[in-house]
């Protein structure tokens, strides 16, 4: 008897000094870089999402598109070469008009809750439907707020955007910047501050503030837009559609779960973050422009002319325009006609 005591005490001791192993992996691209307040906020998320799970969902998190290029972690996650996409629906247009509004709306809603709010009252099956029919299952947003412009020349209004070359993510921004006398340049998230040092590009529409300063363009420009109001981008968390099928119902419980916290944290760190940052800017001399509201007017005009014209594009795009607009009419964000 004493000799079994033993070998069942020696065995459960191994046992429990074995690590727990994990059931899952899910190889997660995101295009912020780790020092930015969104790849530290990425961070938390896989954290979350492995220790709610006991270990058995290990998350493999690559940061700065440092698998493919940011353009391509959609289809790379599709494919299996990843598993989860964490930039943004924008970034998919070429592949359906409908992803622009999934990703920016672009002079639409003026808070992340506004934006969220239509995700989970109506807008998740529309949307979700758009990226199955691509092998992906959208899970979740994460919306930092409203985007900052920065650039070398000063930005106080819309007349200043005129013959500025900026990089601009590929969509309708393109369009809109073009329109309001631009001269948009697409390129990957990673070029920007290269583009900026060499003098490709005048400025960068690229993220919020508190993310510009992350990303060091303070270091070569001296004006920025603040508080933001042209560009929203709803970062998204797109699993391809299989390996999301393959979860157990509780794993895919924790990581919505996370994904839910990930969404208020970062509406939460930014609302802190941008102002912190903004104060920071002041002082070090970058000047931070906050267009009237006659001249945010011309920019929003701009932006819901450019929604009619892409609703003719596809009837998926159709869709979600119409959804959005019935819901910023409720909300009372535009004049129900």
């Amino acid at each position: 008897m004493k000799t079994s005591i033993v070998c069942l005490s020696t065995a459960l001791m191994a046992a429990t000094a074995l690590p727990a192993l994990a059931q899952e992996t899910l190889r997660i691209q995101t295009h912020y870089a780790p020092e930015t307040e969104s790849g530290k906020l990425a961070q938390q998320f896989a954290d979350d999402v492995e220790v709610m799970s006991g270990g058995e969902i290990d998350v493999e998190m690559f940061f700065s598109s440092s698998v493919v290029k940011t353009v391509e972690a959609f289809d790379a996650a599709a494919n299996g070469i990843l598993d989860c996409d964490m930039t943004g629906g924008a970034y998919q247009t070429g592949k359906n008009p409908a992803f622009q509004f999934v990703g920016d709306i672009m002079g639409g809603y003026d808070t992340p809750w506004q934006q969220y709010a239509w995700l989970y009252n109506g807008g998740f099956e529309t949307a979700d439907e758009l990226y199955n029919g691509f092998n992906m299952k959208l899970v979740g947003w994460w919306i930092y707020g409203q985007e900052s412009m920065s650039s070398t020349k000063p930005l106080a209004g819309p007349e200043d955007l005129k013959d500025g070359k900026f990089r601009s993510p590929p969509g309708m921004e393109t369009e809109i910047f073009a329109n309001l006398g631009a001269s948009p340049v697409v390129m990957d998230f990673t070029e920007i501050f290269t583009a900026l040092e060499t003098g490709i590009i005048d400025g960068a529409d690229a993220s919020g503030l508190a993310n510009n300063v992350g990303l060091g363009l303070y270091d070569l420009v001296e004006h920025a837009t603040y508080p933001g109001f042209h560009s929203m981008p709803s970062d998204h968390l797109a699993c391809r559609l299989d390996k999301w099928e393959s979860l157990s119902d509780a794993h895919k419980r924790i990581i919505d779960t996370a994904m839910q916290k990930l969404a208020f944290q970062t509406a939460l760190t930014f609302e802190v973050a941008n102002n912190e940052a903004a104060a920071e800017l002041r002082e070090k001399g970058v000047t931070l422009h906050d267009w009237s509201d006659e001249d945010r007017k011309v920019f929003r005009e701009a932006a819901q002319a450019a929604w009619a014209d892409w609703a003719t594009k596809t009837p998926e795009t159709k869709a979600l325009v119409d959804s959005h607009i019935a819901f910023m009419q409720q909300l009372g964000l535009i004049a129900s006609e």
